[in-house]
């Protein structure tokens, strides 16, 4: 049995990813800033070193070696470049990439032991298109992407495979935000008009990229982005 830590677990498709790896039987921990009382469930910032390392300690005491990831923890931010401060930018950067970093590099050892892993990254479409207003949450996205490559080189000869999913325009809480359709420029019909196969993405579609990404199935593809947004960036 195999032991997945999902971030931003708590919400959205962190919360989807979570779910989906329960329901094929895999024993599942999620951390996200929200307590919650759902079993394995760790309160902690992704961007606290110290919050990470402690969430991790109490997974391993309940669940054992942790051998998968994903990587789903994520905040955005709408503003004009012009007007952005350095303390904003800093925010998303740390939640965005830095979380990633301190996640990955806490459960490494594990995998290394085990001589097998699976990380899976959740990135942008952003960073494929970019978008305006959100500099810092495309460049944090855009390095989780090459962060991703880079890895999957290093890791791949100890059995450990990194890919990224990057999502499209997928309807959870974070994108219902009035500001956050605003910015992204139209309401979710106008989007769904602008997507090839005329929906809006669920969360449970990005669940099913990871549940592939992390199967045995899936131990020759590493390193790969794999696009889910309708067909919107090919």
């Amino acid at each position: 049995m195999k032991n997945a830590v999902v971030t931003g677990g708590g919400s959205g498709i962190g919360l989807a990813v979570a779910e989906r790896l329960r329901s094929q039987g895999y024993h599942v921990a999620t951390i996200d800033l929200r307590p919650s009382d759902e079993p394995s469930a760790e309160a902690a910032d992704v961007a606290d070193r110290s919050q990470v390392d402690a969430a991790m300690t109490k997974i391993r005491e309940t669940l054992g070696p942790i051998t998968i990831l994903v990587n789903a923890a994520g905040v955005d931010g709408f503003k004009r470049f012009a007007k952005l401060d350095f303390a904003e930018w800093q925010k998303v950067i740390d939640v965005n990439l830095n979380g990633v970093f301190h996640c990955t590099q806490a459960v490494l050892p594990d995998m290394v032991d085990a001589g097998w892993g699976r990380i899976v990254n959740i990135s942008s479409s952003s960073a494929h298109s970019g978008q305006p207003y959100m500099t810092h949450y495309v460049a944090a996205k855009s390095a989780v992407n090459g962060l991703t490559k880079a890895l999957a080189l290093e890791l791949g000869p100890q059995g450990i495979t990194v890919n990224a999913v990057p999502p499209g325009f997928i309807d959870t809480p974070m994108l219902r935000n009035a500001e956050g359709l605003k910015r992204l420029g139209g309401t979710v019909d106008d989007h769904i008009e602008r997507t090839p196969v005329r929906r809006v993405g669920r969360p449970e579609d990005i669940a099913a990229a990871c549940s592939f990404l992390i199967s045995e199935e899936a131990g020759y593809i590493t390193g790969q982005i794999l696009g889910v947004n309708g067909g919107r960036n090919t």
